[in-house]
């Protein structure tokens, strides 16, 4: 049985996806942000960094920006596939801890410092699964009020997963000198998110990033189990969501911003990854 999965909820650096649910799951991806997944139920594993881990009921995985990773949820009859993504841009985080020195060393730790632990079991009581409920309850305030509410709460969460998820493996991890260092694909990945919003030819990656284009397109297509072509529309397309669902931009607009496209180009595209035209998703997103 295939669930209906509604459209995620967009805060403009903010993504939240509560209590998604799915009869199965493979994907392997990155994403330029930083991910918190957590698992309401379905059994698998995750491939992070060469290793693999099981995954289930309880589960919590904290993902950091461009990190390669393989869910792997198989299909059950008996069991859905239930869970809730946060994903969100580090940098706007970031802004709102400056009047809390403690709390930005850590956090900047676990965004870029090497984690001797970022996958985690917890107990149905822990307050970290509650506060992902204030989450969806944020959701129900006043448009004008969500983004200040939502920050706000991301910093609750934060002091839950200083003061509890990560405590134990802290130390161990701030022992490990040096920030993580990056792999080739996590590299070609971080030049297309600070490049995706203009037109530019495969040659240009490749020679800023030391390679050949031959080299550039197998090592990505070998990693991902995807064209880095297609990486870069679905990049776009990401984006021309949170334009649609959070500004009244036309698409004339939108399509120039997310990489020089015409508006007949743009619509196309769009309508190939969404399975709706740009004003229907905008339609649908704010009557959500």
């Amino acid at each position: 049985m295939a669930y209906v999965v509604p459209i995620a909820y967009e805060f403009g650096s903010f993504i939240f996806n509560h209590k998604r649910k799915s009869d199965q799951s493979r994907y392997y991806h990155a994403h330029p942000g930083i991910e918190l997944l957590y698992i309401y139920e379905g059994e698998g594993e995750v491939m992070l960094d060469g290793s693999h881990y099981p995954i289930g009921q309880g589960t919590l995985l904290w993902l950091q920006p461009y990190q390669l990773h393989l869910v792997d949820v198989p299909f059950n009859a008996d069991i859905a596939y239930v869970r809730t993504n946060l994903t969100f841009d580090p940098h706007v985080l970031a802004a709102y801890l400056a009047p809390f020195p403690g709390l930005l060393r850590f956090y900047e730790h676990i965004w870029k410092g090497n984690l001797s632990k970022q996958i985690f079991t917890l107990q149905a009581e822990n307050p970290l699964v509650g506060l992902l409920e204030e989450f969806q309850l944020v959701l129900h305030e006043p448009p004008e009020e969500r983004e200040e509410s939502f920050g706000l709460t991301m910093l609750k969460l934060l002091r839950l997963l200083q003061r509890s998820v990560f405590k134990e493996s802290l130390s161990q991890s701030q022992t490990q000198s040096g920030p993580r260092a990056l792999k080739h694909v996590e590299t070609i990945m971080e030049w297309v998110e600070q490049h995706y919003r203009r037109p530019f030819r495969l040659d240009e990656i490749a020679e800023a990033l030391f390679l050949s284009p031959y080299h550039l397109s197998h090592l990505f297509k070998a990693s991902t189990g995807m064209t880095l072509s297609d990486h870069i529309r679905l990049r776009r397309v990401r984006e021309a969501c949170s334009l649609l669902a959070n500004t009244s931009k036309p698409i004339q607009e939108i399509a120039a911003e997310v990489g020089g496209l015409s508006s007949s180009y743009f619509c196309q595209m769009f309508k190939r990854h969404k399975g709706v035209t740009p004003e229907e998703y905008r339609k649908t997103v704010r009557k959500a």
